[in-house]
């Protein structure tokens, strides 16, 4: 062989070579092997509320199965952001994973100049649930029985009734925003960390309503502590088929919580595709269902590219809103 010619030879071989250590490699016994030790699942919000609830109690079942903890770490603030960028700079091995609400995952890319991660690079994996918002008032506040009339009200006393939300961003802010903008009227919006000193503060009548998922928020009303005037769901709940719609009142109104598990960008294929399988398996459980039903969710589950298709529907849904209400957060 001419020098020359084998110069070029070893050259092109050791580029090569040097290629394929820098490409990741599949292991197809790498799902087969997962997981061999703890899982950590970062909620970016507070315990007490319903986007708490639901992964701990997928967690407790995916322990079970897997025969490995699977322990919930809140890290809280920002809207989430927090939490889901320690989630976007981990590890793409599946040992890290994070459950959250639509903020961090489907909002905040709108409504926030510069984030420290990019939503659209997490691996999604599943929607586990989800739970409609609704407006819940204090008995003794607000004297309103329906939708109707508490937009009279609203009208008559324009800023002059307070809402609770769960801070700017929140599936509980913009379904504020979002009822403003379609009833045309004014609320002063009290932003409160999470949802249990904003529950605290409606039973101790500090403000008047309160835009949040039936969640852990139901329980209130069966007490009589709280009245529940609707729900944000599409049509009426099964469950609650007494209870109307507040798109019954203003049409198109929808404003539905989910709580999804996502993992960090490069995540191997096999290893999302087993969460997925698994926690499908964990939702389809006779137990499982009975405890989401007591949180009023309604299980979701399905494929991968189901759950990715859906979030990136709740994109364009949410900016929508987010640009009709003008909000932007710094």
């Amino acid at each position: 062989m001419h020098q020359g010619t084998r110069n070029l030879s070893l050259t092109i071989s050791t580029m090569v070579a040097a290629t394929l250590v820098l490409l990741p490699t599949f292991n197809p016994a790498i799902a087969g092997d997962y997981p061999d030790r703890t899982v950590r699942i970062i909620v970016p919000f507070p315990a007490g509320g319903t986007a708490d609830a639901i992964p701990r109690l997928v967690a407790d079942w995916l322990s079970r199965k897997w025969g490995q903890p699977v322990v919930i770490e809140n890290k809280t603030g920002s809207a989430g952001n927090i939490g889901a960028e320690e989630v976007y700079n981990a590890a793409p091995d599946g040992y890290t994973l994070l459950s959250a609400p639509p903020p961090p995952l489907v909002i905040n890319q709108n409504l926030y100049r510069k984030l420290g991660f990019d939503p659209a690079k997490f691996e999604p994996i599943i929607v586990m649930a989800q739970v409609p918002n609704a407006i819940f008032v204090h008995p003794n506040g607000i004297k309103a029985s329906n939708v109707a009339e508490l937009i009279d009200t609203l009208r008559a006393k324009p800023d002059g009734v307070t809402a609770a939300t769960l801070g700017g961003g929140t599936t509980s802010h913009l379904t504020s925003e979002l009822f403003e903008t379609m009833a045309k009227v004014k609320l002063r919006q009290i932003p409160y960390r999470s949802t249990v000193p904003a529950l605290q503060g409606l039973l101790a009548g500090d403000v008047d309503l309160m835009f949040d998922n039936l969640g852990v928020t139901l329980p209130l009303v069966t007490a009589g502590k709280l009245k529940l005037l609707a729900v944000a769901s599409p049509k009426r709940l099964p469950a609650m088929p007494d209870v109307p719609t507040i798109a019954e009142t203003l049409p198109g109104f929808e404003a539905v919580a989910w709580y999804a598990i996502v993992a960090p960008p490069g995540t191997p294929k096999a290893i999302v595709e087993k969460i997925n399988a698994d926690v499908n398996e964990v939702l389809a459980l006779p137990a499982m269902r009975a405890n989401l039903r007591k949180l009023s969710a309604e299980i979701y589950g399905g494929s991968v590219e189901r759950t990715a298709k859906y979030m990136r529907s709740e994109v364009d849904r949410w900016g929508a809103v987010i640009k009709s209400a003008k909000i932007e957060m710094q």
